[in-house]
């Protein structure tokens, strides 16, 4: 997988987006983040799990750390990264999130282990207002024909993490402990902030005249969604994904021991096979995607991981359970690159972070509602029963797309009968 990754960075057309000194600076720094994020999520879940004997309530309140923050914080953070300099705000939320990790590390040495709730906590936190940072670079310096092909990159990327990264993330536990897992993330981090500042001196009209108020901002934000119904109509699905997917999010490691019948060191099997799916997934789009619209990819991922969905609740054998894990790879990369190419090509330079940061609450929020709920559904009910709730939630959030595609279609057409 990771040759494939390589022989797809050095193809003509990727090989010219990474002569763009923003991408691949940022990819550079976003391969240590990735490598601090799977060690820490990894660590953290088997250490939770071992001493809570597997309860489902903190099991998911892992999750709830993590995303939480971003339903709290994405629009405050969207909002300020149209204010702030976008190079400053990133290398400035990576040296937090490392000093958030070494004073979790001082209390962890003391003995109480709920502190390692708080690094996820202020690592996602600080993340609300780093990847909008990242967002505004590329609409700045990126033409708006090679962003779907960029954003490919950075999915087959996340997807190589989603294939090494289980592994990595239980070896560094196991070899070494809790302790140096949280000790390596800090120093991902720090990595990361300094590959950052090799980036160009931030120019100096993305710095915001406070001619308006946060507030004012905040408020013009939320009126330029409301008023684009393309934006308005991604919410609805945005929200809909997001109480489906945050149903299962936590859910996974049950399927390897309740229906698999598997010990929970498993699970990182099962998350390579996916990552593997997303990275050809991923890879395939970077290749044909300009083929297709981003809201048509979207509403086929969700469609056909509704189905993938509800049979992975279902399948109590291990291969039928990796077909379908296969199936959802090679789809969720449809879902990223649709929803991101969206939001760029309808939205305007200065509204870039608070677009991403009214919308990223519509699907976190009903996410992060889904994941406190998680762990009492699957006490009151069987893994199946949640699985197919949530794959039928990722139906409905493809049937809502279907009025964008066929509006688009129209437009299309009319334009072609006037030439």
């Amino acid at each position: 997988m990771i040759r494939l990754f390589i022989r797809i960075l050095f193809r003509k057309g990727v090989s010219a987006l990474l002569n763009n000194r923003f991408v691949r600076t940022i990819i550079l720094s976003r391969i240590l983040l990735q490598l601090g994020i799977w060690i820490r999520n990894f660590a953290i879940l088997l250490y939770v799990s071992d001493v809570t004997h597997n309860d489902p309530l903190y099991v998911s309140l892992i999750s709830v750390a993590e995303f939480a923050p971003i339903f709290m914080f994405s629009v405050i953070g969207g909002t300020f990264a149209d204010r702030w300099q976008p190079k400053r705000t990133m290398v400035w939320c990576d040296v937090l999130s490392a000093i958030s990790a070494l004073v979790v590390l001082l209390v962890l040495l003391q003995g109480s282990w709920y502190a390692l709730f708080f690094t996820t906590l202020a690592s996602a936190i600080l993340s609300q207002f780093s990847q909008p940072s990242a967002m505004k670079l590329f609409k700045q310096h990126i033409p708006e024909a090679q962003l779907q092909s960029v954003m490919a990159m950075f999915q087959s990327l996340m997807a190589v993490f989603m294939v090494i990264g289980p592994m990595i993330g239980t070896y560094v536990y196991q070899r070494f402990g809790i302790e140096v897992s949280v000790a390596v993330m800090g120093v991902m981090f720090v990595g990361s902030s300094l590959i950052l500042l090799t980036l160009p001196r931030d120019e100096q009209q993305s710095m915001n005249a406070e001619s308006q108020s946060f507030m004012e901002e905040l408020k013009a934000g939320v009126r330029y969604v409301w008023n684009k119904r393309i934006l308005r109509t991604l919410g609805a699905s945005f929200a809909v994904s997001g109480l489906a997917s945050g149903v299962i999010q936590p859910l996974m490691i049950y399927v390897t021991m309740d229906n698999l019948g598997h010990d929970k060191s498993f699970l990182q099997w099962l998350l390579m096979v996916h990552g593997a799916a997303m990275l050809v997934g991923g890879s395939l789009i970077m290749t044909f995607g300009k083929r297709l619209k981003p809201q048509t990819l979207l509403a086929v991922g969700l469609f056909f991981i509704s189905f993938g969905t509800v049979g992975i609740g279902w399948s109590t054998s291990v291969v039928l359970t990796m077909l379908l894990l296969v199936l959802n790879g090679l789809c969720y990369p449809c879902i990223h690159i649709g929803i991101q190419t969206m939001i760029y090509q309808n939205t305007e330079g200065p509204f870039i972070g608070r677009v991403g940061g009214v919308l990223t609450p519509m699907f976190m929020g009903m996410m992060v509602i889904g994941m406190s709920f998680s762990g009492v559904w699957k006490s009151m009910f069987s893994t199946f029963i949640v699985y197919a709730g949530s794959g039928i939630l990722f139906l409905i959030g493809s049937l809502l797309l279907v009025p964008v595609i066929i509006e688009k279609r129209s437009v299309k057409l009319t334009s072609s009968e006037r030439i």
